[in-house]
């Protein structure tokens, strides 16, 4: 089932979704069933499954040279969403990313994921590598997350990328993107942010799924931003919790987001054994307020956490 149809067929119920990440390579599809198995008590219509661009390593050889190796560590989204579809009967959502990633490798990519029955995609540009300075595309790849979507897109209508292909079978792929409630990092102001975000949707996407923040005031603000721009799409919250004092630099470092200072000075007073019980009231709260603003779903990143994402559901 397309993910849109769930939000249109709830009318003013709220869903909730969680998004894995795949295990590690050597690990197994346990580590995943681990984190969802409890979770499923709860009923989400769909889970995400995360998707991560190859990544270098440099092995040093007797000779005294480094030989450059690239690998995947977290290999394995599309067989993790074939399993989770067929062991708990609901879609999974693989996250397509534009890094690593040429435009003949992604349509192959799509061609697999439709074979599958899965019909749902998240479409993202994704970041750059650990040691790069700026996003940079594979040699004929995507650099925008809108070029994605628009590939996805033309799949739909039976567009490929092989010319000589005339009349290709249409794919029937739900497109999903990101928004940034606090903008993108790269974005010079909020308004070319959500000019980008309009890009999108006019290429073809459905639905957007936010970035986590922790000011449910900066998604309301968001929400209605998005009107002003003329985009009428649904659009999900992203959360989670903090569970630890170290996150407080962590999570703004790497996700360019910002703290409710509430939130930091009630963190900073207590012990840190008391921290993650301060971050799942804040995120209980945060969930019971967009609840009563009749968000279509509220998507959880769970991080591998299940007991955390649990203690907040139950709450709710």
């Amino acid at each position: 089932m397309k993910i849109i149809d769930y939000f249109l067929k709830a009318k003013d119920k709220t869903f909730v979704s969680f998004e894995v990440l795949p295990p590690l390579k050597g690990g197994s599809m346990n580590d995943i069933f681990n984190v969802l198995d409890p979770l499923m008590e709860f009923k989400p219509p769909f889970i995400d499954v995360t998707y991560h661009r190859q990544e270098y390593i440099y092995n040093k050889q007797p000779t005294g040279y480094y030989e450059k190796i690239a690998i995947r560590k977290r290999p394995g989204t599309v067989g993790i969403c074939a399993a989770i579809m067929h062991r708990y009967g609901i879609d999974a959502i693989p996250h397509l990313i534009c890094g690593g990633f040429t435009v003949e490798e992604t349509e192959n990519a799509l061609i697999d994921l439709n074979f599958l029955g899965i019909n749902n995609v998240l479409a993202l540009r994704g970041d750059a590598r650990q040691f790069e300075d700026r996003f940079i595309p594979e040699p004929n790849g995507h650099k925008y997350a809108v070029d994605l979507v628009s590939q996805i897109h033309d799949m739909n209508q039976g567009i490929y990328q092989d010319s000589n292909i005339e009349k290709g079978t249409p794919t029937d792929f739900c497109i999903g993107v990101a928004g940034y409630p606090e903008k993108h990092f790269e974005a010079p102001n909020a308004s070319i942010d959500l000019h980008h975000l309009k890009m999108k949707i006019k290429a073809g996407a459905s639905y957007i799924v936010t970035q986590m923040f922790f000011d449910n005031n900066k998604f309301f603000q968001f929400q209605d931003a998005c009107t002003k721009e003329g985009i009428n799409v649904p659009i999900v919250p992203g959360l989670k919790p903090i569970t630890s004092k170290k996150q407080l630099t962590s999570i703004p470092r790497k996700f360019y987001i910002n703290f409710p200072e509430e939130l930091v000075n009630e963190i900073m007073k207590a012990d840190d054994k008391f921290t993650k019980e301060i971050g799942i009231e804040w995120c209980v709260n945060q969930c019971k307020e967009l609840k009563k603003k009749n968000v279509p779903c509220i998507h959880f990143y769970t991080m591998g956490d299940a007991d955390t994402t649990y203690k907040i559901l139950e709450k709710i």
